[in-house]
């Protein structure tokens, strides 16, 4: 591979930017299952259900964003999209910055270039 060697891996404490993307991608594998794995599998989302997930999702929907509430079927593709794929691939991501894992790099780039296509 050329000249080019890679430095050995640093622990994690001393990479202080892996550990805050670490954060931010456990933190949206969580968002992706509690905002869009409800509308995808059509939970009837209501204020007097006892389920926390549910009535969160059913104030969002209300006060917000009411396409939630009843979601369309090309909606609940989108939110299926990103409860079972882009949910996971977070906690694949934040996987290979705990261990320092360079594998994940082009896997990466074009997870982080999906989003882009969609406009064009």
């Amino acid at each position: 591979m050329g000249d080019y060697e890679c430095a050995p891996n640093l622990p994690l404490r001393q990479r202080p930017v892996d550990i805050f993307f670490t954060v931010i991608f456990l933190a949206f594998a969580v968002t992706s299952v509690i905002s869009d794995l409800l509308p995808t599998v059509s939970v009837d989302f209501s204020p007097a259900s006892g389920n926390p997930l549910v009535q969160g999702n059913y104030w969002y929907a209300h006060d917000a964003d009411p396409l939630f509430m009843n979601p369309p079927v090309w909606m609940r593709f989108v939110t299926g999209l990103s409860a079972f794929v882009y949910g996971p691939f977070y906690l694949v991501l934040a996987y290979a910055l705990v261990r320092g894992r360079n594998w994940i790099q082009l896997p990466a780039v074009i997870y982080a270039t999906m989003p882009f296509t969609r406009r064009f």
